[in-house]
């Protein structure tokens, strides 16, 4: 596809963007308010109420999210097979709906660990077809603006879950089963708007004797762009490790329980504000240059998250967090979606994030061990150093390519 003009360029804007991509944006919005009003709570919840460790809660957070990462890889390569992306996005978030009422029921860690893995069982088989179904539904040269919308939908959703679970903390006496249970109503809400406006363009249906074939030895077929998508996309997952790390954070800097979740509003907040205008941006550079100026905000992130000694220091390394994030996700999604070869669309998101979630099992685990063992500040010096490594690498990518192929080069 050639490249667009700077008048097909400036003419996109959120009007022009299809409404199935605009519903799936709300569809990951009130799931996403669903689960942060229960993810900014939970890892004080464990500790104050059921008495885990921060390595626990650390296993836990790299387990669950490696779980999603693994269960990715299959949907995606199912949605390949099928031709259809919806019906397993469908059973996806209807998982992760029916695991919301067991936080507010469980009695134990354990209880908690497994109500993780089945939501993020959930977030695994709905992710890879429905960042497929985006780039089915929208033109190469549109897809930073189409993934960052999304992303920034979604990232609104996680200011208002801490926002609430704040609320509902200060009015219900800091009852946290109480804001879990009031989590479970917005799960089904995103249910709902993905069965009755979510439309799948007719193109992504295939009859059986075309479909693609599936197993291991498809990986091959993917391009060395895509390859270093995928390093780079792990690299930078090192480097983050588990967000209830910035939560336990404000609460060991003596921030209040029903205080705790605004830190997550602050990072959210950037994160959606600057998502968006990060993907339309993408759309007319070389994205490699944006992925760049994020692992630098990475680094100084964890570093003033790593020497804060009071708020003020906390609430700057956390809205830079949020920033490097706005700066990177959607942009890796639109790299994935470009590199890939269009039938194996599904395939390779599940791919990017299985590696991704190796990456975050690792970084989460040594992240807790860190904590526990040396210091909170340990864990965010410690991610610091994954992010230089990030930036270092794509340095020299610029460096040895400076003239890539447009907006839509690997990073």
């Amino acid at each position: 596809m050639s490249e667009p003009t700077q008048d097909t360029q400036t003419a996109i804007g959120v009007h022009a963007i299809p409404r199935s991509v605009w519903a799936l944006g709300f569809v990951s919005m009130f799931m996403d308010l669903s689960s942060e009003m229960i993810h900014s709570l939970l890892p004080i919840f464990l500790m104050s109420v059921l008495g885990a460790g921060a390595t626990a809660i650390g296993i836990l957070e790299g387990v669950a999210e490696a779980t999603v990462l693994v269960i990715k890889i299959f949907s995606g390569m199912l949605s390949d097979w099928l031709g259809k992306r919806k019906v397993l996005a469908l059973v996806g978030y209807g998982i992760a709906a029916l695991s919301k009422p067991l936080f507010p029921l469980a009695g134990s860690f354990s209880v908690v660990f497994a109500a993780r893995l089945i939501d993020r069982v959930g977030k695994g088989v709905r992710d890879a077809p429905r960042d497929a179904l985006i780039a089915d539904l929208v033109p190469e040269q549109f897809r930073g603006a189409s993934y960052g919308l999304r992303q920034s939908l979604d990232t609104l959703g996680a200011v208002g879950g801490p926002l609430a679970a704040s609320f509902l903390m200060l009015t219900s006496g800091g009852s946290f089963r109480f804001v879990f249970w009031a989590a479970v109503l917005p799960a089904f809400v995103s249910l709902t708007v993905l069965a009755l406006l979510v439309r799948e363009p007719s193109t992504s249906s295939k009859p059986p004797a075309s479909r693609v074939q599936l197993g291991w030895p498809a990986f091959g077929a993917f391009p060395p762009a895509f390859w270093s998508v995928v390093s780079i996309g792990a690299i930078l997952t090192l480097a983050r490790s588990s967000e209830a790390f910035l939560v336990l954070r404000a609460a060991g800097l003596g921030l209040q329980n029903a205080y705790v979740p605004l830190v997550m509003v602050v990072m959210n907040g950037v994160y959606a504000a600057s998502a968006y205008p990060a993907g339309r941006l993408s759309d007319q550079i070389d994205r490699r240059l944006l992925l760049a100026v994020s692992a630098a905000v990475l680094v100084a992130a964890d570093v003033l998250l790593a020497v804060a000694t009071g708020v003020t220091w906390l609430i700057g390394g956390i809205a830079l967090w949020g920033l490097s994030l706005g700066l990177s996700q959607g942009l890796l999604a639109a790299l994935v979606a470009n590199a890939a070869p269009a039938e194996r669309r599904g395939t390779a998101f599940g791919l990017f994030n299985l590696v991704s979630g190796i990456a975050l099992l690792v970084s989460s685990v040594v992240a807790g061990e860190l904590w526990d063992r040396v210091g909170a500040s340990a864990t965010f010096y410690a991610g610091a150093g994954f992010a230089g490594l990030a930036l270092l690498g794509l340095l020299h990518q610029i460096q040895a390519r400076p003239k890539s192929s447009g907006p839509s080069a690997a990073a």
